[in-house]
Order: C-alpha cells, then sequence, then structure tokens
C-alpha cells in the first residue's frame, strides 16, 4: 500500500509519517490513537491490526471551513482512489481517520460532536466530484442508504472525546471520523456465517471494553437497522426516533460553497 502510495501525488499522511510530528495538535492526536490502538482491549480487532502494520492514513483539518473542506474533499478522493486497488487481504486493509483540532469544534456533548460530524458530511457531499452510485439509496431511512463519495459507499465512524459510556468511541481529546469502504465490512463482516460470527466477537469485546450493554442501534447492512444510526451512537441505551441530519440533492455534486444546485 505505502508503494501505492509513493506512486502518485496524495493529500493523505502515512502513520509513518505522523509518527514524526513535533509537539502541535497533531501530534497529540496521533498520540490519543495510539493508546487506544496498542490497548489489547480495544474491541476493534482490524483497527488495532492496521496501527501495528502500520497501514492508518491520516488527514488533519484545521477547520469545516470552505477551505478546510475542499482539502478534506481532496483528500477523500485520494483515499477512494487509493482504495479501488484494495487487493481484498484484510492485512492491505488501511482505514483513514480525520482528525479535526480542537479549534475547529466548538461542542462539548456527545450529540453537540455528531452534529458537527454530520454537518460535515453533509459539506463533503457537497463537494463530491461524482454521482452518486445508482445502487445505494440515496435516504437514509432506506436501508441501502451508504454515506457515498467519489462514487464509493463508505462507512464512518464517528469518535469522539465526550463518550465516557461508550470508550470504544472515543479515540481521545479530538473528534475523528474514522472512514473505511464500505465493502470491506462487508467482505469481513457481511451477512455470512463467517461474517455473523465476526461481528459477534467485536461486540463482545464492546461490551467488555465499554463496561455497558453495546448500543442497540448496531446492525448488519441492509438486514438489520439503518446505517447511519451506526455512524454516531448515542451515549445511553436509547431507542432512536430522530431523523438523521443529511440530506441528499440531486446534481449536487462539486459545487461551489452558496452556489445553487441545478434543477
Amino acid at each position: 500500500m505505502h508503494n501505492l502510495l509513493e506512486s502518485r501525488s496524495t493529500t493523505l499522511i502515512t502513520q509513518q509519517e505522523a509518527e514524526t510530528f513535533g509537539k502541535d495538535w497533531r501530534a497529540a492526536a496521533f498520540r490519543d490513537v495510539e493508546s487506544r490502538l496498542t490497548d489489547r482491549g480495544f474491541p476493534c480487532v482490524f483497527s488495532r491490526n492496521a496501527f501495528r502494520k502500520k497501514l492508518l492514513l491520516f488527514a488533519f483539518a484545521e477547520d469545516a471551513g470552505p477551505d478546510g473542506i475542499a482539502r478534506l474533499g481532496a483528500a477523500l478522493a485520494d483515499y477512494v482512489e487509493l482504495s479501488r486497488n484494495w487487493n481484498g487481504h484484510l492485512d492491505t486493509a488501511y482505514p483513514l481517520l480525520i482528525v479535526f483540532s480542537p479549534s475547529a469544534v466548538s461542542a462539548r456533548s456527545v450529540a453537540g460532536y455528531q452534529a458537527f460530524g454530520w454537518e460535515v458530511i453533509q459539506k463533503l457531499h457537497h463537494v463530491d466530484p461524482a454521482p452518486w452510485p445508482d445502487n445505494v439509496g440515496t435516504d437514509p431511512g432506506e436501508s441501502s442508504w451508504s454515506m457515498c463519495f467519489n462514487g464509493m459507499p463508505l462507512f464512518v465512524n464517528m469518535s469522539n472525546p465526550a463518550h465516557e459510556v461508550r470508550r470504544s468511541r472515543n479515540l481521545g481529546a479530538h473528534f475523528v471520523l474514522v472512514v473505511n469502504p464500505r465493502e470491506r465490512f462487508d467482505a469481513v463482516a457481511g451477512d455470512t456465517p463467517s461474517g455473523r460470527k465476526v461481528r459477534s466477537n467485536i461486540r463482545a469485546r464492546i461490551d467488555r471494553y465499554d463496561g455497558a450493554p453495546r448500543a442497540r442501534q448496531l446492525g448488519s447492512y441492509g438486514v438489520t437497522g439503518l446505517e447511519w444510526w451506526q455512524y454516531g451512537l448515542p451515549e445511553d441505551d436509547v431507542e432512536r426516533t430522530d431523523a438523521c441530519p443529511f440530506s441528499f440533492r440531486a446534481n449536487e455534486t462539486a459545487q461551489p460553497d452558496g452556489a445553487a444546485a441545478p434543477t
């Protein structure tokens, strides 16, 4: 994977590069991630494996304004292009961590951080350079919905420092979007006998790590529950009655901020 990165221009930062940061906020964020993913009890064995093999990719965001979102969009587009060449082996599956500076987010609660996360996802949709895939629902209320960018369905995990109960969704003092191509979850932990076994193992680890029952919103893509529920989990064990903040706009791709979508 790193040879692939070296073969083309990219805005992404490798794990090895992140390890060399000095004393700025990015270095602190990386140390937080490192402390979580080197903990043997951390429930996501895939993330721990990726960290151990130095496969993580990073995009660090100073803000979520128009310029910041443009840079994030370029980084995410690069990530998708690299991900198209995945060989199907778990040991070459590399997550993307989008990490926001403390000054980018004014939230202090789980709900506040998640509102910020959905705002970022909406803005990224606004600058998406490719059409939405035909086989993916455009309404988060559909079981087939998944966030898409540059033509690829993605799974986005919102991790934030306000999570005290759901510690598995807390990667330290910074707000982090953990991004993976949807197909990797389907290949490794999809609705198959082996996939269900993998999910069961990880969710049992979540119970132990968090010290609380897993969120009832955790399901299986296209089978149980809604995908957007799993992007940001509530701190308490409650039913979801809220509507997804994401709004699909037909033909809204690569529109500059403030421009009206074509009709």
